[in-house]
């Protein structure tokens, strides 16, 4: 295991080959759909697009499976009839991340002063820590599409260059191989609609229907389906906070474009409740419930939650920007009396 002098040195070594990159090999021609990634412990695989046709076999967690073909099935389930086919027959997109073929990132040599926000392009890559005066040790897989605080370059244990980023849930600092992420320029944050009175906006979630809608005045910008809190147990211990989604009328008070949302522990597990690069967070009520980017689920217009209410990344990242308070600082994080939540 490297240590952390041999880890911040520069010209360590001259080939990037000791195997730390997380970027899968693939042979053949790519398959037309991009790469799939399995999000949960499990998935099954179908001989039908339909949960009730014959179980194959299964594939597992950050399994990458080349995806042939979309598939709208008559099955269901109503909520999002999106099968894929694949070489084994069909699996459901409900927990499938589809991940397209994109070009390879090229490195920043210098990290603008205050650190920059940047978005991992690949399935997945392994984060690296280095406890004081010990060797740097395997942490968190970042997955595709999180979003992530870079605070400096350096010269990786394989010569090449790795971001160190800030992770404010555990208030420390992890390396991964910046070519496995892509800088995002700040105009692609930038706020949306600053010539509208922030006093028209206001967003409107329904629980019964798990649909967001957005309306500056009475005029619709967005109408989305979300995945809302599941419902809190019956015998939810004093003091835990609930699983549903908070109701009532709030405003976004804290914004975050990157969140560790989980237990925060450090851990190399990925089973454990640890989603690093949360994208695109507006917290709204003082449990920390939040509207935000989701990237390990794709069952929306169903309830999946802890209490926040999950976005498509996309969608997430458009009402970040044009809701308020506006996200103008190279901080992570900005505060203040925002737009108006109903959550009903």
């Amino acid at each position: 295991m490297p240590t952390r002098r041999n880890f911040l040195r520069t010209g360590a070594l001259a080939l990037c080959s000791l195997g730390f990159h997380s970027r899968p090999v693939r042979a053949g021609p790519p398959a037309p759909l991009g790469t799939g990634r399995v999000t949960i412990s499990a998935i099954n695989v179908y001989a039908r697009p339909s949960f009730d046709s014959d179980r194959l076999n299964q594939r597992t967690r950050d399994e990458l499976l080349p995806l042939l073909e979309a598939v709208q099935s008559p099955d269901g389930p109503k909520h999002n009839a999106l099968w894929y086919r694949i070489a084994a027959g069909y699996v459901h997109s409900g927990y499938i991340q589809q991940i397209p073929f994109l070009p390879p990132n090229v490195p920043l040599e210098v990290i603008p002063a205050g650190g920059m926000l940047a978005q991992v392009t690949v399935p997945f890559t392994r984060s690296f820590y280095a406890p004081r005066g010990s060797d740097f040790q395997s942490l968190y897989r970042l997955h595709y599409d999180s979003v992530h605080w870079v605070r400096a370059v350096v010269t990786g244990p394989d010569g090449c260059c790795w971001y160190r980023l800030y992770d404010p849930k555990i208030e420390g600092e992890y390396y991964v191989p910046a070519a496995d992420l892509r800088p995002i320029p700040a105009e692609a944050y930038a706020p949306l609609a600053r010539e509208v009175d922030p006093a028209t906006k206001r967003i409107a979630v329904s629980i019964q229907e798990q649909t967001l809608t957005a309306y500056e005045g009475e005029r619709v910008v967005l109408r989305t389906s979300i995945s809302s809190g599941l419902p809190s147990p019956a015998d939810l211990p004093e003091g835990e906070i609930p699983t549903d989604t908070p109701l009532g009328y709030f405003r976004i008070t804290l914004k975050m474009p990157s969140r560790h949302m989980g237990d925060g522990r450090l851990t190399r597990n990925v089973e454990a409740y640890e989603l690093p690069g949360v994208p695109w967070t507006m917290a709204f009520h003082d449990t920390g419930a939040a509207l935000h980017g989701s990237y390990w689920h794709n069952h929306f217009g169903r309830k999946m939650s802890h209490g926040c209410v999950n976005m498509r990344n996309a969608e997430a990242l458009w009402l970040f920007r044009w809701s308020d308070p506006p996200f103008e600082t190279q901080d992570w994080y900005v505060k203040g009396t925002g737009t108006l939540v109903q959550v009903f």
